[in-house]
């Protein structure tokens, strides 16, 4: 099952790693404006918080955590993952680090709700390029991936029940929640769909079996 799981990790041509790299430069940049905008956590940093309340373990400790358990379970589920999950992991916390500091924090809640769009508009265009990139997505992202091909619904809405779910988690656990942390739930799912689409990279749902053909009767 690992050895199904590792398979995807080939070498990208120039173009799929410039599109990895701009693709996961822009959301480290989206997370930076969400952080600036001070309307809330997302869902998934919501719950990080809370899982670190309640273990003592830092926020960042937490995240890695989380994250490797979900790749985990990715690789029991035979999914598999490329340069693009490690990239992912590595790069977008990089990218919001370097760029924290190049962004003032909004002055006003017009600012604020400004930045959160282009947000997650970005957030979207991120989604569907380094995915697109088909070097492999990040553990959330690939859960997203197969929960959507599995149970046959559309990105969005598999998308928004994962982050509304966490969300709960995240809140019953002690995490801050903010205006951001609902936007961002009911948002990010039809932002990464778009993207998806845009970039030709939303995934194949399974097609319902054809009726069979009614027999025919003879008139006679």
């Amino acid at each position: 099952m690992i050895g199904n799981a590792m398979t995807g990790f080939r070498r990208g041509s120039t173009r799929q790693w410039v599109q990895l790299m701009i693709g996961l430069g822009l959301y480290g940049i989206a997370i930076t404006l969400m952080l600036r905008s001070e309307l809330g956590l997302g869902p998934w940093d919501m719950f990080h918080q809370g899982i670190s309340r309640l273990s003592g373990f830092p926020v960042g400790v937490v995240s890695q955590l989380v994250g490797f358990a979900l790749l985990g379970g990715l690789m029991l589920a035979r999914v598999r993952f490329g340069w693009g999950t490690i990239s992912n992991i590595l790069l977008i916390g990089l990218v919001t680090d370097l760029t924290l500091p190049l962004v003032p924090t909004a002055p006003n809640l017009v600012w604020a709700y400004s930045y959160y769009v282009v947000a997650m508009v970005a957030c979207g265009l991120a989604t569907g390029a380094y995915i697109g990139a088909q070097m492999g997505a990040g553990p959330r992202d690939s859960l997203m991936m197969i929960l959507s091909r599995r149970l046959g619904w559309p990105v969005r809405r598999v998308r928004t029940a994962i982050e509304l779910v966490v969300l709960l988690c995240g809140w019953l656990m002690g995490g801050q929640a903010g205006v951001g942390t609902l936007i961002f739930a009911l948002s990010i799912g039809p932002a990464a769909q778009w993207g998806l689409h845009l970039f030709d990279a939303v995934p194949k749902l399974p097609q319902p079996a054809p009726a069979p053909a009614a027999l025919a009767v003879d008139p006679r």
